[in-house]
């Protein structure tokens, strides 16, 4: 297929096109899964470089993209995913940089036994294969994935949003350059030529060619992907975080935490969309005020409403909406066995966090919340893997299986046994 063909946006022969990109994918990482961590950082490092280079070149395909979607109306949370400036992009090609100094997780012992008969086992860490990743609105995205599959040894395969294609196409580029420059194989980071959604459906029928699917974005899209995915899927779901204010929290790391935690960035997914303030904490009309001056608009319980009349009464949705947005939902609850009751009921099991000084309540709390990420005493807006010295992360997930909240690059790995012998038979 020629390269017009497959930009075609009447494209119809999606399966052929996904089986000709896993066919290439599966290829480049049987070249990856043996590459020398100095090949891989020197080709991070390179495709960095190139993301600099390119500097001009991507802006200017972002701001086609941003007004495109002013146009189509897209939300003011949207048009923050989708926007980048000079620092975001010099941020993305410095988390490139980072990752090419993170431990190579591949080839990593994790355990080492010799049984009574003389076998030596070992486990070691080695790459999942090909990855898809489907996403919306978030070039970075393009880079990270590509930077985090690349360094675990794995081909990926990209899909973004039809809201950043042009974003992500420049990034792609750029980073594509880098690897070819370095040596790589360019297949190593694909990206789907083509905003049909017929391409979707082909990525998660590719059993045999992808070994993992990772969707990055709304409810509608994750709930696609768990529908009809016929490959294993690692799912990031919503991030309806809760801050909860025990009777002994700080009033200034009270208001600050709730402050930083709901408006620092209101698009991304550890924003803080509840807070559950205890009613033996003595200050909570200051916790309002902080977020209503900020910017912020309160949707409070009966209790909570009577405190200030520039809150709106919250409605049933409001404890289960990611609002991704500059409005929280705000509850009093009885004592902390109350905010655990709320949370155990709402939480999408992304993020929750504790603002406390009584160490006891701070320990019930990280112990009986079951989510991918708790927190004692800091803003949920920490729930990233840059910021748990990941370098960068593919997704949080919020299942149990295979990996737990950032995923970077031993998420990305499994492992395989290997038995060294001298001639042993059994019995």
């Amino acid at each position: 297929m020629n390269a017009e063909v497959l930009s075609s946006p009447r494209l119809t022969d999606a399966d052929a096109l996904i089986a000709d990109m896993g066919a290439r994918a599966r290829a480049a990482a049987k070249q990856l899964a043996v590459a020398s961590t100095a090949a891989k950082a020197a080709a991070l490092k390179s495709a960095a470089g190139q993301l600099r280079a390119q500097a001009a070149a991507i802006l200017d395909a972002n701001a086609l993209d941003m007004e495109a979607g002013h146009e189509g109306g897209l939300t003011a949370a949207m048009l923050d995913r989708l926007r980048l400036d000079e620092d975001r992009l010099s941020a993305i090609a410095d988390a490139v940089d980072a990752v090419a100094k993170l431990a190579d997780p591949v080839g990593q012992e994790i355990d080492h036994a010799v049984r009574p008969n003389g076998m030596a086992l070992s486990r070691i860490r080695v790459p999942l294969g090909v990855v898809g990743i489907i996403y919306e609105s978030r070039p970075n995205v393009t880079a990270d994935a590509a930077a985090l599959g690349l360094m675990s040894g794995n081909a990926v395969i990209l899909r973004g949003g039809s809201e950043a294609v042009r974003s992500n196409r420049a990034i792609h580029a750029a980073f594509a350059a880098g690897l070819v420059t370095s040596g790589l194989p360019a297949d190593a980071v694909q990206l789907v030529p083509t905003q049909d959604r017929a391409a979707v459906g082909a990525l998660l029928r590719a059993q045999g060619l992808i070994d993992i699917i990772i969707p990055r974005g709304g409810k509608g899209l994750v709930a696609r992907v768990q529908d009809e995915a016929r490959v294993p899927v690692l799912a990031h779901l919503d991030g309806i975080n809760h801050l909860y204010i025990d009777g002994a929290a700080d009033p200034d790391k009270a208001v600050g935490l709730a402050v930083n935690a709901k408006m620092r960035r209101t698009g991304v997914c550890g924003a803080t969309e509840t807070i559950l303030i205890d009613r033996a904490y003595a200050a909570p009309l200051a916790i309002i005020d902080a977020l209503i001056a900020a910017g912020c608009e309160v949707r409070g319980d009966t209790d909570i409403a009577a405190l200030s009349p520039h809150v709106t009464p919250a409605s049933t949705n409001d404890w289960d909406c990611e609002y991704l947005d500059a409005i929280v939902s705000i509850a009093l609850v009885d004592s902390l066995t109350g905010a655990l009751a709320h949370i155990d009921a709402h939480s999408s099991r992304h993020t929750d966090a504790i603002v406390t000084e009584d160490k006891a309540a701070a320990e019930r709390f990280l112990a009986e919340v079951d989510s991918a990420i708790v927190m004692h005493n800091a803003s949920t807006q920490f729930a990233d893997g840059g910021e748990f010295g990941l370098g960068a992360e593919i997704g949080i997930a919020t299942g149990r299986l295979h990996a737990r909240g950032p995923v970077a690059l031993e998420g990305l790995t499994t492992y395989k046994w290997l038995v060294r012998g001298a001639g042993q038979v059994r019995p």
